[in-house]
């Protein structure tokens, strides 16, 4: 994969679609080219096509999901690792920032990590770090447990450090998610009141889903990348959430 293919890959995602005249614009290759690496990408699973134009998947497919803007998601992640002290235990959420987190973290011997996640627990599988998976309801889309039951794990078990992922943030209705049982599980681990940094590239912000976390717990740590806008910086700031701002890791 290129770098034209990510920025396609990137520009539907954050549209939901795009038609090929505008992929061909903004990438500056023709028409023809942008259908040849559509094909390409719509064959690997990172979009759909339609008649003119290329479609989100909208899937919560973890794997997928890591090889969009990588090099961003891995510098959060790195950054996120270099937090973690020896002897501590932490929860890890689901979400592809977090399980390239996890995949940090897996030849520290002096680290305990909780999730969720089975993704993130099979990436582990052979990792040297001690891993501990909570149980519930597999959401089998998102390969992540969630429900009642995952909820009382959550408030059973201690940890020095939690690191969660969201789908959007806007000035107004604070950080919001896209599936309201995984949103559930992060209101858990917020009523905790243990140190806990949302890990999320740029484009997220700006963006509003249906969940919102609840008000009652407010996320006060932000590692994002350096491409987040001026102003949405502002208002994160204005609403006391401290932002890490890392570059892009180049692969």
């Amino acid at each position: 994969m290129n770098a034209r293919h990510q920025q396609i890959i990137q520009l539907v995602n954050t549209r939901g679609s795009i038609a090929v005249s505008e992929l061909a614009q903004i990438t500056g290759v023709s028409e023809v080219t942008v259908r040849q690496d559509l094909n390409m990408l719509e064959r690997d699973q990172f979009l759909r096509r339609v008649h003119g134009s290329a479609l989100a998947l909208d899937s919560d497919d973890v794997g997928m999901r890591m090889n969009t803007r990588y090099g961003i998601k891995q510098a959060i992640a790195s950054h996120a690792a270099s937090l973690i002290n020896e002897g501590e235990s932490v929860f890890i959420e689901g979400g592809s920032t977090n399980a390239l987190l996890a995949r940090t973290l897996s030849d520290r011997r002096d680290v305990t990590v909780i999730t969720v996640s089975h993704y993130i627990a099979h990436l582990l599988k052979e990792a040297a770090c001690e891993v501990i998976v909570l149980g519930g309801m597999l959401q089998k889309s998102s390969e992540s447990m969630v429900g009642p039951l995952t909820r009382y794990c959550v408030q059973q078990v201690h940890f020095h450090k939690a690191f969660v992922g969201v789908d959007g943030w806007q000035a107004e209705t604070g950080f919001t998610g896209r599936n309201m049982l995984r949103c559930d599980v992060v209101d858990a681990v917020l009523a905790k009141g243990v140190e806990t940094f949302v890990l999320t590239d740029s484009s997220k912000f700006g963006q509003i889903h249906p969940y919102p976390l609840s008000p009652g717990f407010q996320v006060r740590r932000v590692i994002t990348d350096s491409a987040l806008h001026p102003t949405l910086l502002t208002q994160l700031q204005e609403q006391n959430v401290a932002v890490i701002q890392v570059n892009e890791k180049v692969v």
